[in-house]
């Protein structure tokens, strides 16, 4: 059950993340909205900014119009700007945009950060939230490990389950994110506290072991036996294991997409807050799952897009797998040890 949580209490949480994202009297906010956004953080959005003497105005666009039997969580980058030209003009025009809905991996996403306009993500209930307040340590610890992949050319992931994968990195841009919007064309996501760029396309290779305790999102799951995935040129080419492996599969061949097969973001996670079982104590329409994703010393691989960094995958399915107890190494230097934080300035 979540936590309730007094209204001056959250809003105080709202103008803490809002000043941290640096925004003044004066500036323009647009608060991002559509049907499936929670009215609480639409209201506590608009107020929060207008307490800081914002000047803003919400949008509200209508859900995309779907195939039947469609889920817009299991289709990234379906946004409901799609062909609307002067919703995403207007939003161009904004100094900060709160999201409430959720424009990731999408083209739209990309066009309005391009015009310098920052953006924070917020579509996780309050109790989350508050529980996973940012801080600016936690920014200090994402830009230390940033400045390892900025520079680094290859990222390798081992656990005792049997992962060994081998990620080139360096084609792509990073992404960091530690839970405010501060710097013109900046995304980033409350909450969040974590690291990941995309490997060269077509390069990663070895073995990923998903092993009982981990987890697999869209489905928000918990693994409960092995899943070993063999990965060559770039995309799995092979998923062995019981059940869980078998719904796996089944997921990434219903797109009929080869492209969902491919290695999507890479990276580790870097905020003490998160809970790793936040997921499993609430209905799975309540949240988006970013504890899993954010939990200091997680290794996080996807599969999928790569578009939103320049990427030519462009595929609708996108499976986000948060992996406990892994080792993550950028050029032989140690970030995580077996789930453990180690690399100095972004220990928790």
């Amino acid at each position: 059950m979540a936590v309730s949580f007094r209204s001056d209490s959250l809003m105080d949480d709202w103008c803490h993340v809002l000043e941290l994202s640096k925004l003044r009297p004066g500036e323009s906010v647009v608060v991002l909205s559509s049907d499936a956004s929670l009215e609480t953080n639409v209201a506590q959005g608009m107020r929060g900014a207008a307490r800081m003497g914002a000047r803003i105005f919400q949008m509200h666009v209508p859900r995309p119009v779907m195939h039947a039997g469609m889920d817009r969580s299991l289709n990234v980058g379906a946004t409901p700007l799609a062909g609307n030209s002067l919703a995403i003009d207007t939003l161009k025009k904004a100094d900060l945009i709160i999201d409430t809905f959720g424009l990731l991996h999408s083209p739209e996403q990309e066009e309005i950060l391009s015009a310098g306009a920052r953006m924070l993500m917020v579509v996780e209930s309050p109790d989350v939230l508050s529980r996973n307040l940012p801080e600016q340590a936690d920014k200090d610890r994402v830009m230390a490990a940033d400045r390892w992949l900025r520079t680094g050319k290859v990222l390798r992931a081992t656990s005792c389950a049997g992962t060994d994968l081998r990620l080139p990195i360096g084609q792509f841009r990073t992404i960091p994110e530690y839970g405010f919007a501060d710097d013109p064309g900046h995304w980033d996501h409350w909450p969040s506290g974590f690291n990941s760029t995309f490997p060269n396309e077509n390069e990663a290779e070895g073995m990923l072991v998903i092993a009982p305790g981990d987890m697999l999102f869209p489905f928000k799951s918990l693994v409960t036996d092995e899943i070993a995935c063999q990965v060559k040129q770039g995309r799995i080419v092979s998923i062995e294991g019981g059940y869980d492996a078998l719904v796996l599969e089944r997921f990434l061949r219903s797109y009929e997409d080869p492209d969902a097969f491919a290695i999507s973001h890479v990276g580790w996670g870097l905020q003490p807050k998160s809970k790793w079982t936040a997921q499993l104590t609430m209905d799975k329409g309540d949240s988006l799952g970013m504890e899993a994703r954010a939990y200091a010393g997680n290794f996080l691989c996807s599969t999928g897009p790569n578009a939103e960094a320049g990427g030519s995958n462009k595929s609708r399915c996108h499976v986000d797998i948060p992996m406990f107890g892994c080792s993550v190494y950028v050029d032989d230097a140690p970030m995580v040890i077996d789930g453990r934080v180690v690399a100095e300035g972004q220990k928790v």
